[in-house]
């Protein structure tokens, strides 16, 4: 165990940022998720819907430490390609 003022401090600062990026990435899963069932459904409407909320939330998660900008933008971009290929083959 740490015995420094600073050591303490810091160990409390990491528990608080695991938290906070363990939810933040518990629920881009979840997003992706809600867009892959969506095309997996063939339901266009809830895929571009679902789409849309993933990609505000992964461009907002992409700015801060949590995620690597490069690996939100992969995120975002794959599934656009999932959504799009629902579009290719409807219309």
């Amino acid at each position: 165990m740490a015995n420094h003022k600073s050591a303490l401090k810091r160990i409390r600062q990491n528990e608080k940022r695991r938290a906070r990026n363990k939810i933040r990435k518990t629920r881009i899963k979840n997003l992706i998720k809600k867009v892959e069932n969506a095309v997996a459904e063939k339901s266009l409407e809830n895929a571009q819907t679902a789409f849309i909320d993933a990609q505000k939330y992964i461009d907002k998660i992409g700015r801060k430490p949590t995620l690597h900008r490069k690996t939100a933008s992969r995120k975002v971009a794959r599934l656009a390609r999932l959504v799009n290929s629902l579009k290719a083959q409807e219309g």
